[in-house]
């Protein structure tokens, strides 16, 4: 069944996701209302288009409505989710700053679990990478270098294994570089 209109696709999401996006966008954007469903359906999926598109909330929100049941059931576990792999550490910020929206929007019941993200980035302290191993992230911002590093050790492995999804970003920027092809074998690992 292919979904078009923006009151299907958000059909997807439960009550509290549908209706902060509703009230926050007014509608989908044609990259949200094709890649969602596929993604809801836990299909590999490769997003290209414009700047301006949607695209990051196209590869988060699902992650985003799934982590948001979770937490108002209480069954949110302290384990990572969801790998967001992003070519330039100056952008890790960005991203988390702009997964606050939704994450806030959607709405934390009194009581309720707080979605944790996490940045690791080569600038990162030692001290919050251990913190990291010992009190994971739901999701993780990380470069391609230090997800490398990550499944290097025993540590980084037992945190990075319980992840259910990878999101890279900029994939275009990656695919014919060195960094591109060791990217690869991380996510392969």
């Amino acid at each position: 069944m292919e979904v078009t209109m923006t009151e299907d696709v958000l059909k997807i999401f439960s009550e509290p996701t549908a209706g902060w996006f509703a009230e926050t966008f007014g509608k989908a954007t044609k990259v949200q209302e094709e890649a969602w469903p596929a993604i809801a359906a836990g299909k590999p999926v490769l997003v290209s288009a414009p700047t301006g598109t949607g695209k990051t909330l196209s590869a988060f929100l699902v992650f985003i409505d799934r982590l948001s049941t979770l937490a108002r059931e209480g069954r949110l576990e302290e384990k990572l989710y969801l790998i967001y792999v992003s070519p330039l550490k100056s952008l890790a910020g960005d991203i988390r700053e702009n997964l606050r929206r939704p994450l806030d929007g959607i709405g934390r019941e009194e009581g309720q679990q707080e979605i944790t993200v996490g940045i690791r980035t080569g600038d990162t302290p030692q001290k919050e990478r251990q913190r990291m191993v010992k009190h994971p992230p739901h999701i993780l911002i990380i470069t391609p270098e230090s997800l490398y590093l990550m499944l290097t050790s025993r540590s980084g492995q037992s945190v990075v294994k319980t992840a259910e999804a990878v999101i890279i970003d900029e994939l275009h920027a990656l695919i014919d570089t060195k960094r591109g092809a060791h990217l690869m074998l991380s996510v392969a690992r």
